[in-house]
């Protein structure tokens, strides 16, 4: 052949799906906004999804300081504003990406550690104590916020993300989004008539009635989350009217009522929230150093984060300098939410990010239009407080789509990997598996005991020890970030992704029982560190398929993330209430029919696979088939197709002539 060239591939033969350093099939990029009226609605449909972490954690911590209605009516108000001045920031100053900067689940665990500390035992006042704790966590804050204030404008950060790769991208944006599946359908069962209603609608109106429509306007998957939540708020709404709750439990009532009376009657028509309206900030020195450890688990979370939402903003993929930038500017918003109170701090909002992909819009201008309709609320209180209303189950139901979103976003950056690289596979699954398992042992031992596994008289020693371990992303980011530095091999810049993110660095009895015996003895730590290798690679094997799909494909992207997300938070609900129970939800006087119920659900591979199956085979469109790497495998379907599958498959003794492949 002319110039010694390889021969060009059959027109017939499978070809893989190109890598696409910009995500394509965006109807509108960061600098291409809808036209207003569409680009408003889009916005409150931000604000509507970061609604839930900003009502969530105030109702968790503020009746823990002593705080009632009017204090939690006010703290909502607070995180609210913040989160609006801070989202500005951001898409001003700091990335320019459409990230929403809201409320942060990482701080809560030290932010309980504060509440309970010894020296507020002794107030009696619960409004007072309410004011101390506050100002305590407001000190805290402040002393943190420098941490990435420091590591994000000196540029300390963006040499370490420099040695960042697509695949250890992979493990720390992943489990960004399917390490909160907790939050996930546990949320959604604790109102099973509510919050499962609004996850099928979602999936349905989203998915499948675009397909059926062909309608060209893209209402349906644009706008589904304000059209479902309207509709199951409605329903929800005349169950609690119609006296469904009268006489139910009190964590039903929380759970499933929408009337919140005391939370809108506490909310004043107009207030608009100021620095230091708790008082002076109080500081103590331990407390800051763990709530610094925090901040630090929460810069690389966020990390993670920006890099999902600069893959569905279908921006180029994020320059070291400008993560570090973005960086800073959120050492800023942790900086406000301790001068302003917020009991919380500011962090990437992950279930935004994963709207960014459901509605295909990475608008930076309808990311500031949220912000607007945030810092608007906020100074209107009573507003505010109707769409705080919102059952938790509904908010539950959300996070199952966008963290799902969000993981597999993280997942789709194998398509710059070489996914047949033994290399590749260890450090992918045994970061993920270690991400998953690590945090089980530390929240486990938590949830148990009343304290994490380091336990000294240092509460704040004991928060810098075991908040890192309890949060998936930052113990999966870290082991992939160490291993794929460390580890090298001469193909493996290539085998990692790195040259595809080089040119984005800047602008430019008998004796076999006793030997089995001996076997035997082997103490179980021993074989759970082997399990820790061995299903990591069961688990990267799995994960390698992918280089037969189009990851670059929203119907790939929600179909491998919703099917894994909810493989892991179905049975987290169900394995949780058992142990918590000694009995599975599904609790009837046939012992055998309980069984035939409980336990497929509490199978993570069984749900997944399901699941996945089910969304496959009926969520079709024109490309699907390639899209899904099926015409991979067509040819293998018999014998004929392949004759090595003849060598490897075949019965011996001539059996196949009665078992034939066909």
């Amino acid at each position: 052949m002319a110039g010694g060239g390889a021969p060009a591939p059959k027109a017939d033969e499978p070809q893989p799906h190109p890598p696409k350093d910009q995500l394509p099939n965006i109807y509108y990029c960061i600098t291409s906004p809808p036209p207003w009226p569409e680009a408003i609605l889009l916005g409150f449909q931000h604000f509507l999804v970061m609604l839930g972490t900003t009502v969530l954690i105030p109702t968790a911590l503020v009746p823990q300081m002593g705080g009632g209605n009017e204090e939690k009516a006010k703290v909502i108000q607070t995180l609210l504003f913040v989160a609006g001045i801070n989202t500005l920031l951001q898409t001003l100053f700091g990335t320019r990406l459409p990230a929403v900067i809201g409320g942060s689940y990482t701080f809560v665990p030290t932010t309980i550690s504060i509440i309970l500390a010894g020296r507020f035992s002794d107030e009696l006042d619960p409004k007072e104590k309410f004011k101390r704790i506050m100002r305590a966590i407001q000190g805290a804050l402040i002393v943190a916020s420098t941490l990435q204030i420091v590591l994000g404008f000196s540029g300390l950060w963006r040499n370490v993300a420099r040695f960042l790769s697509p695949l250890s991208a992979v493990p720390l944006v992943s489990l960004v989004g399917f390490g909160l599946y907790e939050l996930g359908f546990p949320g959604v069962a604790k109102c099973v008539e509510i919050g499962l209603p609004e996850l099928i609608l979602l999936v349905f109106v989203s998915q499948y009635v675009p397909h059926v429509l062909h309608s060209g306007k893209h209402i349906f998957d644009r706008f589904a989350v304000i059209f479902t939540v309207a509709i199951v708020w409605i329903y929800a709404h005349i169950l609690t009217v119609g006296g469904a709750y009268n006489n139910a439990a009190p964590k039903t009532k929380v759970s499933c009522r929408t009337d919140r009376a005391g939370l809108i009657d506490a909310a004043p028509w107009i207030s608009v929230p100021y620095p230091f309206q708790w008082g002076a900030p109080s500081f103590d020195a331990g407390e800051a150093f763990a709530m610094m450890m925090t901040a630090f688990v929460a810069l690389v979370e966020s990390s993670g984060a920006f890099i999902a939402v600069y893959r569905y903003a279908s921006a180029t993929p994020l320059p070291p300098s400008i993560l570090s930038r973005g960086i800073g500017w959120q050492g800023v918003g942790i900086l406000l939410s301790g001068l302003f109170g917020t009991v919380n701090a500011s962090s990437v909002s992950v279930e935004n990010a994963g709207l960014l992909a459901l509605t295909r819009v990475g608008s930076r201008r309808v990311v500031q239009i949220s912000a607007g309709f945030m810092i608007f609320f906020s100074i209107l209180g009573k507003f505010g407080a109707v769409f705080a209303s919102i059952p938790p189950p509904i908010v539950a139901a959300l996070y199952c789509l966008f963290f799902a979103y969000v993981g597999a976003g993280g997942l789709s950056f194998l398509q710059f990997c070489n996914l047949n690289s033994f290399r590749t596979k260890f450090i992918l699954g045994f970061s993920l598996f270690l991400g998953l398992s690590v945090p089980q042992y530390f929240n486990e031992y938590t949830a148990i005991n009343g304290f994490g596994p380091v336990h000294t008289g240092a509460r704040w020693f004991n928060d810098i020890v075991n908040v890192p371990f309890q949060s998936k992303p930052f113990v999966a980011g870290v082991v992939a970030y160490f291993l794929d530095n460390t580890l090298h091999k001469k193909e493996a810049r290539k085998d990692r992704g790195k040259h595809w993110w080089d040119k984005y660095k800047s602008f430019k009895g008998d004796t076999r029982r006793k030997f089995g015996a001996v076997f035997a003895s082997i103490p179980p730590p021993i074989v759970a560190a082997l399990y820790c290798l061995f299903f990591a690679y069961v688990g990267a094997g799995g994960l390698s398929f992918l280089q037969f799909c189009n990851l670059n494909s929203f119907r790939t992207k929600f179909i491998l993330g919703f099917s894994l997300f909810l493989g892991l938070s179905v049975p987290q609900y169900f394995n949780e209430y058992t142990a918590i129970n000694g009995f599975g939800p599904v609790h009837t006087g046939a012992r055998w029919f309980n069984d035939i119920v409980n336990v497929p659900f509490q199978s993570k591979p069984f749900v997944a696979g399901v699941v996945a199956y089910f969304l496959d085979n009926t969520l079709h469109k024109k490309e699907a088939r390639k899209d899904r790497g099926k015409h991979w495998w067509d040819k293998y379907k018999s014998f004929k197709g392949d004759t090595r599958s003849e060598e490897f498959y075949s019965l011996p003794f001539n059996l196949n002539k009665y078992f034939p492949s066909v």
